[in-house]
Order: C-alpha cells, then structure tokens, then sequence
C-alpha cells in the first residue's frame, strides 16, 4: 500500500509543477519508492538470514571438528616440519575428506529425529546436551597427552597425493569423530530437515571451515618450524581444549538464562 499511495503522489504532483521541476520531483519520488520497496523486500530476509547461519555454524563446526589434536593433528604437524607446509597442508585435506563423510552420516541419522529436533522443548535439550558432551570433549582434550597414540611420519616425502590419502586413511580409521559431530551439531542446533539447499551449504562450510583450520596450522607450525617441538604440541592440546571449554560453558550459560532464544514452553 505504501508503494500505491506513492506512486499516486508522484502522479498529482508532476501534473501541478511546470516541466522544469518535473524530472527533480519524479526522481525525488523514485528514490522514496526504491528505499520503500526495498524495505518491503527486506520482510524476505528470514531465508538469506538462515543461509547466512548455516555457513557461520558449518566454519565453526569444521573447525571444532579438526582442531584437537589426534593422530591426523599430529601427523599434520609432522609432516610440516619434516617434509614442508603443502606435505602438512594435504594431510589436512585429507582428514577433511574424512571428516566431511562422517558429518554427512551424523546429520543423516539425527534428521532421521525431525520431530525431536523440530519440538521446540526437546530442540533446547537437544542443544543443553550437545554443549555438554562438547564441554566433556574439551576437558578431554585438555586432560589428555595427544603423542601418545601419534602416528610417526615417514622420512620419504613422497607425492601430495600419498600423502593425502594416507590421512584420509588414518582419519576413516577413527569413527569416533561421530560424537564429536554429534555433540557439535546439537549443540550449534545445526540440522534443518527439509531445507536440503540449505544443509548443503552448511556441510560446504564445514569443509571450508576445516580448511581454513589446517590452512592456518601449517602456517604457523612452518612460521615457527624452529622453535616448534614435542612439548609446543602438548601445549597447542591444551590451548585447543582450553578454547572448547570455554565455548561450551557460554553456550551452556547462554541456553540456560535465556540470553539466547529459548523455546517456548
């Protein structure tokens, strides 16, 4: 209607100016039902604004997913210090292949709950229980001495591409990464049944997010190659474990005094 009551406005006054003021008024009034009509669209945004959300929370899943350090982390920074960064930089594609496939199995088995997960009440616990196994992931990670099971990188370089696939291989190996994907994807309350266009985008960021994870590891394990040993290791564990922590307890803190949007009971 805003748009209508404009446009006859527009009408009425180009008939009362004389043709010099006609084309100031005409733009005038244009630009008025442009920035109106434009507000009028903005009412679409829930679905740019879902997307939006689907490839902030895939990053940060994929780069939770990848962060601890386990036998494919180490091996990473191995063979960044042995062979060089692109070695490092493959083992982390690697992984991420691996990962992405067991994301894809996690989400399948937990849309297979649409109607648990689009309850609004059991959604919130959803949520209370994701942060709590990933708050236990944490202290894990923290508690935990990542060289004990390390897999030892070879002294033969070989191609990228052996050296891709045996990470992929480690990774495939270690189907545990599920609970992790399951502790992530509640607590992020990442799946939206029946929004396929949408969970693919979120499962492209988690890839995307995984990369960016190795991408900047080997950045900075090839940045400080010199000074980068056993003990950097354990100390880039508890850094790791340290972050997830504290990012479980604020989810937990903010779902619990409703600073974010609690369902409605």
């Amino acid at each position: 209607m805003t748009i209508i009551n404009r446009t006859f406005e527009l009408r009425s006054q180009v008939l009362t100016f004389g043709k010099s003021k006609k084309l100031s008024i005409i733009n005038c009034q244009l630009s008025i039902i442009n920035r109106t009509f434009a507000g009028d669209m903005s009412l679409g945004l829930p679905f740019q604004i879902d997307m939006l959300d689907c490839i902030i929370k895939g990053i940060l899943i994929g780069m939770l997913a990848s962060a601890p350090m386990g036998p494919v982390g180490i091996l990473c920074i191995q063979r960044t210090l042995n062979k060089g960064r692109w070695y490092g930089f493959v083992t982390g594609i690697g992984a991420a292949a691996s990962d992405i496939i067991y994301a894809l199995f996690t989400g399948l088995g937990m849309s297979f709950v649409m109607d648990f997960i689009n309850n609004a009440q059991n959604k919130f616990l959803l949520q209370i229980f994701g942060s709590l196994m990933l708050l236990g992931f944490g202290i894990y990670s923290y508690m935990s001495d990542p060289m004990k099971n390390a897999h030892q990188s070879s002294n033969k370089k070989g191609s990228l591409t052996h050296n891709g696939m045996t990470a992929f291989l480690v990774t495939l190996s270690n189907p545990l990464i599920i609970f992790l994907f399951m502790a992530t994807f509640g607590s992020f309350a990442f799946i939206i049944p029946d929004h396929p266009l949408e969970m693919t985008v979120g499962y492209l960021s988690i890839v995307i997010g995984a990369l960016l994870w190795w991408f900047g590891l080997t950045w900075l394990v090839d940045k400080i190659r010199n000074k980068f040993d056993v003990s950097g290791i354990v100390i880039l564990n508890k850094i790791i474990g340290s972050i997830v922590i504290v990012f479980s307890l604020v989810a937990l803190v903010g779902l619990v005094f409703n600073l974010y949007q609690l369902p409605e009971w």
